[in-house]
């Protein structure tokens, strides 16, 4: 699907003039990635203050949810294509409460609305969660933020709202289910050897595994393909390289 780029010109005020969003339903993605051994997280800050969230936005009517997310996250960041999967409803009654971006924005550009706004009410947030190349994300902010960045998943910034704990059930959720969803994440090259696979589970998992346990584990899911040997000039014994039976397989 191709969105209208001109979506991404949305402002603070044409945001709190809108008035189909589906009432106290929202949406909030959070996109991992794997670089330099390193675990993470794609969030976004507010303009004018030191509070970053994981993407996200509401909800139109005539909109399926998952298509909201869908767009939303290609408004935030200008990705899109994504296998998204849901992983979580938030849904405590004062999760809005929490360090609220859009009530400091309007207090420090000196917006009046009505205490009663639907801005200023409780959302029930379905979080969805991805798995992406980190190489290949070419993220930029719209214009209701001022910048977006990559952190690792255990140094988070100062979040908005309930985010953090969104970013830890997302975590959580992707380390319960990592055997399931590795395979069609494109987190590793098209070939890669054991180790590569191996540091990767251990830099999400955040444990080490024994060499011999860990292979024996990984092939016994059925999910590798043994190529060639991969050959780099050392003296070293020379491992064999490995694909995903099935890329596609999510």
């Amino acid at each position: 699907m191709k969105y209208d780029d001109s979506k991404n010109k949305q402002t603070l005020k044409d945001l709190l003039e809108t008035t189909n969003f589906v009432e106290h339903i929202s949406v909030d993605c959070v996109i991992f990635g794997f670089h330099h051994n390193k675990l993470k997280v794609l969030l976004l800050k507010y303009p004018e203050l030191e509070i970053w969230s994981v993407p996200g936005g509401f909800v139109f009517e005539g909109e399926n949810v998952d298509d909201a997310a869908h767009r939303t996250l290609y408004e935030r960041t200008g990705l899109e294509k994504l296998f998204l999967e849901q992983f979580h409803t938030f849904g405590n009654i004062n999760r809005t409460d929490l360090n609220n971006p859009h009530r400091i924005l309007l207090e420090n550009r000196n917006i009046q609305v009505d205490k009663d706004h639907w801005i200023y009410q409780r959302f029930v947030t379905v979080g969805y969660y991805a798995l992406i190349d980190f190489s290949l994300s070419h993220s930029f902010p719209d214009s209701l933020n001022e910048t977006c960045n990559w952190f690792e998943v255990d140094n988070l910034p100062k979040m908005a709202f309930d985010h953090k704990e969104v970013v830890e059930k997302g975590l959580a959720f992707l380390r319960k289910n990592l055997d399931y969803k590795i395979v069609g994440s494109n987190l590793l090259p098209e070939k890669f050897t054991m180790k590569d696979l191996q540091t990767l589970y251990e830099t999400i998992l955040n444990e080490k595994f024994l060499r011999n346990n860990f292979q024996r584990k990984i092939l016994s899911l059925n999910m590798l393909e043994r190529l060639e040997k991969f050959y780099d000039g050392s003296a070293n014994k020379a491992p064999y390289l490995y694909r995903f039976i099935d890329k596609d397989l999510k």
